[in-house]
């Protein structure tokens, strides 16, 4: 039976201590949540502060990180490596978010390798994928999320593929406060697993988390939850609150 997974994307936002505060508010909220898999992506100048304040106070929340490049050191000027953040515990990161592709040019060959990468290193990689507005109102949804699931996983052995997680973002929703409906997310989820199905086999295609993000707040998390092809979400701005985090994950 596939875990819920719920994560908060800070993007570019919080100092030091805004951080600090926010992820010992968090887990005074939710430090009793025992069924869901709960993890926040801070800037990577965080990450060393909240990796410390974990490991003092046993806060059980996972940590990621919100970008990586592909190889493990180099002339890569501004980049941080996949083995760098696994010295700070980072144990998951997100690959290919829109924002990604859209203002820094990354293509899904770069996500793929940065895909490899992560699994390689033992990192748990989120693979974004999702439509713009236009290839929506195109009628080109399941031909874009397909192709940036298939280039997302491309050689990528059976051995690895199942630590893979997957989140359906439609550009259109982030950060627009227009969430998909349940009924459009579950049908592109639908589309993902069978596009993994037809990559390796049904076996994997269902043990594969995929997520939801794109608006997602306390108001909405329920219905959302409440499909059997969504394994949980990625919350962008309603992740900053710690009070309004908690009431998402503890959705029920």
């Amino acid at each position: 039976m596939r875990k819920q997974f719920i994560a908060g994307n800070w993007k570019m936002n919080l100092n030091l201590s805004g951080g600090i505060k926010l992820v010992e508010e968090l887990w005074s909220y939710i430090g009793d949540v025992k069924d869901v898999e709960i993890a926040v992506f801070p800037p990577y100048v965080l990450i060393p502060a909240i990796s410390e304040l974990k490991r003092k106070k046993k806060i059980d929340i996972l940590l990621g990180a919100q970008n990586m490049h592909w190889e493990n050191n180099g002339a890569f000027t501004g980049e941080v490596s996949p083995l760098m953040l696994k010295e700070f515990d980072v144990t998951h990161v997100i690959l290919g978010h829109s924002e990604r592709r859209q203002h820094f040019g990354e293509t899904d060959q770069a996500v793929n390798r940065k895909v490899r990468a992560a699994l390689e290193c033992e990192l748990v990689p989120i693979l974004c994928v999702g439509e713009s507005l236009k290839e929506r109102e195109d009628g080109q949804t399941e031909r874009k999320v397909v192709e940036q699931v298939k280039r997302g996983v491309f050689q990528i052995d059976r051995n690895s593929i199942g630590l893979l997680i997957i989140a359906y973002e439609p550009v259109w929703a982030i950060g627009t406060g227009k969430a998909a409906t349940v009924t459009d997310a579950s049908d592109v989820s639908r589309i993902i697993r069978e596009a993994i199905s037809e990559e390796y086999d049904d076996e994997i295609a269902n043990g594969i988390r995929i997520l939801y993000g794109g608006s997602v707040n306390s108001k909405n998390i329920a219905e959302f939850m409440g499909s059997p092809e969504i394994d949980g979400a990625v919350v962008g701005g309603a992740s900053l609150d710690a009070f309004e985090f908690s009431k998402i994950v503890r959705y029920t």
